[in-house]
C-alpha cells in the first residue's frame, strides 16, 4: 500500500503533467496558426455578412472575436486552384494549377517547405485536393472520414499531444455536395441574395443543411481549441475557397470570399477591413508573423499589418483567372479579370465577338473553340463594371467613354500581370489545356458531344504542360 506522502507524489506529478503539457503551447513565443477551410459557401451565406436564415454561429461568434474581411479573393473560383494559392502563395498560372484536379508545378516549395524550416508542424486534415504527393509532404495527414467528414478524433489527439508549435489546415468537404434529400430547410427559409434568380434551385435546401451541419464541425474544433488552452496563443483562421454561386468564373460572387481571423491580444474584436486581398497572402503573412524571411519569387505580400490595425492598403489590383476546361461541363471559354479599388475589368478570349480569330488549321479544334463561344452567347469580350454601385456586375458599362481612361489603366494593369505570370494566353492562340478528368472529345452525363468530334483531340492538340 502507497503512503500518504506517495500518493501526494504522485498527485503532484501527475498535475504537474497536465499542468506542463497545457501550458507548453501558451509559453512559446511562436504562436499557433490553425486555418478552417469550409468549400463551395458564397461570402453573403454567413449571418455574419448578412444572412439572416442561414445557420452559421460559430463563424459569426468568431467575426465578433476578430476581424471580418470584405474584400478577400481567390484568384479562381474552383476548389483545387484556390487551395494551390493558400499553399503556394502564387497565382494559378505560376504555381501550375490553373484548372481544377490540376497538379502545381514540380519542386515548388509551399507552406509547408517554409514553416517546417522554422520548427514549425504543417498539419492537413481533412480534404485534400492538392497534387503531387512530391510537393506536398505534410508533416502529418488526417484524412477526411468516410470521404466527407473532419477526421476529428486524430486532430483532437494531436492537439492534445503536440509540443512542436503548429500550422494546421483544416479543410472541410461541406458544404460542398451531395445535398442531403432530407433537409430541415423549406424553400420559404431560402434568404434570396442579390444575384439570385427569381426562383429557389433545388440544392438550396441541401446547401443549407450542409452549412448547419459544418457549423457543428467548427463548433467542436473550436471546443477543441479552448480545451487544450491553444486559444490565446493561436491565430485562428476561418474562410471558405470560393463561393457556389459565381463557382468556375469571373464573377464576385464566386471569387470574394468569407475570410475571418481571431488573434486575441493583437487583432482587436469586432473589427472589420475593407483591404483588397488575396487568398496568396496567407502564406506570407505567416512567415512574417513568425520573423521568417519572405520569398521574393512569390506573389503574395503580408497583410500583418492589416491585422494590427493598419488602414494601409497592401494590393493597388486583385487578378482573377476562369478556365470552363477540365470541369464536368467542361468548354473553351478563358477569362482574366482585374479590379481596383472601385472598378473592375474582364477579358472574354473566346466570346463570340472574337471566335474566328481563335481558329487555327485543326478543324476538329476549331469545332470545340466554336462550341466555347456558343455556350456563352451573351458574354461579351470585354466587361466593366462599377463595384461601388453595382457589386454584383448587371451593368457592363464597357461602351462608356467617359470611363476609357479607367478601362485602359486597368487594361494595362491585366497585361503587366498575365506577363508576369507568363501566362499562355499571351503566347497561345486558344489554348486547349490537358484534361486529367474531363476531355472536350467525350461524352459523358454533362457533356455533349456529335459523334463525329468524339475522340478527335490529340496528345499535340494540348499545350505543353508540366503534369
Amino acid at each position: 500500500m502507497k503512503s500518504n506522502f506517495q500518493i501526494t507524489l504522485l498527485f503532484c506529478f501527475l498535475f504537474l503533467t497536465i499542468f506542463l503539457k497545457s501550458e507548453a503551447q501558451e509559453n512559446t513565443t511562436s504562436p499557433n496558426f490553425i486555418f478552417y477551410l469550409a468549400d463551395d459557401q458564397d461570402l453573403l451565406d454567413y449571418g455574419v455578412y448578412g444572412n439572416p436564415k442561414v445557420h452559421t454561429p460559430a463563424v459569426d461568434a468568431l467575426a465578433k472575436e476578430g476581424m471580418r474581411f470584405n474584400n478577400f479573393y481567390t484568384s479562381q473560383a474552383i476548389c483545387a486552384p484556390s487551395r494551390s494559392q493558400i499553399f503556394t502563395g502564387m497565382h494559378p498560372v505560376k504555381n501550375g494549377c490553373m484548372a481544377n484536379h490540376l497538379a502545381v508545378k514540380p519542386n515548388l516549395k509551399t507552406v509547408i517547405t517554409y514553416m517546417e524550416a522554422e520548427g514549425y508542424d504543417v498539419v492537413l486534415a481533412g480534404k485534400g485536393h492538392v497534387k503531387p504527393n512530391s510537393v506536398f509532404k505534410w508533416s502529418k495527414y488526417f484524412k477526411s472520414v468516410n470521404h466527407r467528414y473532419l477526421p476529428l478524433d486524430k486532430l483532437e489527439n494531436y492537439l492534445e499531444t503536440t509540443k512542436k508549435p503548429f500550422c494546421v489546415f483544416i479543410t472541410s468537404d461541406f458544404p460542398h455536395g451531395p445535398y442531403p434529400k432530407n433537409s430541415s430547410y423549406s424553400n420559404e427559409d431560402i434568404f434570396k441574395l442579390p444575384y439570385d434568380k427569381g426562383y429557389t434551385p433545388n440544392f438550396k435546401r441541401g446547401y443549407y443543411q450542409n452549412i448547419k451541419d459544418d457549423n457543428t464541425q467548427l463548433e467542436l474544433v473550436l471546443n477543441m481549441v479552448k480545451a487544450n488552452n491553444l486559444v490565446e496563443n493561436s491565430i485562428f483562421i476561418y474562410a471558405s475557397d470560393h463561393g457556389i454561386s459565381g463557382k468556375w468564373g469571373v464573377a464576385e460572387q464566386g471569387l470574394r470570399v468569407p475570410f475571418v481571423v481571431r488573434w486575441p491580444g493583437v487583432v482587436a474584436p469586432n473589427s472589420v477591413s475593407e483591404s483588397l486581398l488575396n487568398f496568396v497572402d496567407v502564406l506570407p503573412t505567416f512567415l512574417d508573423i513568425i520573423g521568417a524571411k519572405i520569398p521574393s519569387d512569390i506573389d503574395g505580400k503580408s497583410f500583418q499589418a492589416t491585422l494590427k490595425g493598419s488602414q494601409a492598403p497592401i494590393h493597388d489590383y486583385i487578378y482573377s483567372i476562369s478556365t470552363r476546361q477540365n470541369i464536368q461541363a467542361c468548354k473553351v471559354f478563358p477569362s482574366r479579370a482585374v479590379r481596383g479599388k472601385r472598378y473592375k475589368f474582364i477579358r472574354n478570349y473566346n466570346s463570340m465577338e472574337v471566335v474566328t480569330s481563335n481558329y487555327g488549321n485543326n478543324p476538329a479544334v476549331n469545332a470545340f473553340i466554336k462550341i466555347g463561344a456558343e455556350s456563352f452567347p451573351n458574354i461579351p469580350f470585354e466587361e466593366l463594371y462599377d463595384l461601388e454601385n453595382d457589386p454584383y456586375q448587371k451593368n457592363n458599362l464597357i461602351k462608356n467613354n467617359d470611363l476609357s481612361e479607367i478601362k485602359e489603366e486597368l487594361s494595362e494593369a491585366l497585361k503587366n500581370w498575365m506577363l508576369s505570370q507568363n501566362d499562355f494566353l499571351l503566347t497561345e492562340k486558344m489554348p486547349l489545356i490537358k484534361p486529367t478528368l474531363h476531355p472536350l472529345d467525350r461524352v459523358s452525363k454533362w457533356n455533349k458531344v456529335s459523334k463525329d468530334l468524339v475522340g478527335k483531340i490529340s496528345e499535340s492538340d494540348y499545350i505543353p504542360v508540366h503534369y
